[in-house]
């Protein structure tokens, strides 16, 4: 027999109620856990709540509500002790006794819990954007650890992280802007190159602000002139990779931000006209292309060779 201890070494009070400390356990307020199942050692722990309300008011009339019956929804959780987790919440269905009320029956909600038919709770929610976002984990992971679908994940992410990309706030003053394209992904079956456009905050620290379709001046045009007057008139300097559509974003949005080429794109675009110039040099004076006892040819690297590696020979 094991006495469980009424105060802490504090002085404060201990949980003695096993109802409670479930409760506690699970972390979520004001809900009463039912059960566990925990019958296969190889699924998840299904952990059973329903909420303390006890009464609901009709959201139309007012009316106070008769309880219908109970639905469960399993909405997968966080994992607990090592394992895999669902949260079983079984909702009251209420209808309204007005006869006239355009309401006949309604669900109890509780965003504490989990948002209005989603399939994960709201801290499991929460904590999959954090992951996948902040800790730049793979989706299949956190899919694989909580037991769930990898399309479970990423529409959680979805919905939790698409409020934080477009809140306003999230994007502040920015002084220097800069554009630059990736290669997103290729797709089909001849692995067409699908490109994008990474809007970028270059300002020290760098902050990524957006990321659009396309590598055409189009999509970062309607991006910059989606922002406000006063935003843009703020940015003093457009860095970008000498490409020709992301040039005209500048012209035509920031006219008045100072251009900046980053220093590997010049120095590519220098040492490309040198090769431009040797080899029509070569074609100009022996008339055909370079050979391998060519001295033009032979000094192809020694041309583009940067300084420091250059020695007194």
């Amino acid at each position: 027999r094991i006495e469980v201890p009424t105060q802490r070494a504090s002085g404060a009070p201990v949980e003695t109620d096993a109802t409670r400390m479930c409760a506690l356990l699970v972390g979520l307020p004001d809900v009463n856990v039912r059960g566990v199942d925990d019958t296969d050692p190889t699924a998840p722990l299904r952990v059973h709540i329903e909420t303390t309300a006890e009464m609901a008011g009709c959201s139309s009339c007012g009316t106070r509500a008769r309880l219908k019956d109970r639905r469960p929804v399993a909405l997968v959780d966080l994992a607990a002790f090592g394992r895999p987790a669902v949260l079983v919440w079984h909702k009251r269905r209420w209808c309204c006794p007005d006869a006239d009320c355009e309401v006949k029956t309604f669900t109890e909600t509780a965003p504490r819990i989990a948002a209005p038919r989603a399939r994960v709770s709201d801290r499991a929610g929460r904590w999959m954007t954090a992951q996948v976002g902040r800790a730049g984990r793979p989706v299949t992971d956190i899919a694989v650890e909580l037991g769930c679908d990898w399309h479970t994940v990423m529409d959680a992410v979805r919905s939790y992280g698409a409020p934080l990309i477009e809140d306003p706030g999230r994007i502040g003053d920015v002084t220097a802007l800069g554009l630059d394209e990736t290669l997103f992904a290729r797709t089909g079956a001849r692995k067409t190159r699908c490109w994008c456009t990474s809007i970028v905050d270059v300002t020290n620290p760098a902050q990524l602000l957006d990321v659009v379709e396309g590598r055409t001046a189009k999509a970062p045009t309607d991006w910059l002139e989606a922002r406000s007057d006063e935003w843009r008139a703020g940015i003093s300097w457009g860095v970008l990779d000498l490409s020709g559509p992301y040039r005209k974003t500048f012209t035509d949005t920031l006219p008045a931000a100072t251009q900046v080429a980053d220093p590997f794109h010049v120095i590519k675009l220098a040492n490309s006209r040198v090769d431009e110039c040797r080899r029509r040099v070569q074609n100009e004076t022996l008339g055909h292309r370079g050979r391998k006892d060519d001295p033009l040819y032979k000094s192809r690297r020694l041309l583009t060779k940067v300084h420091e590696r250059l020695d007194e020979k």
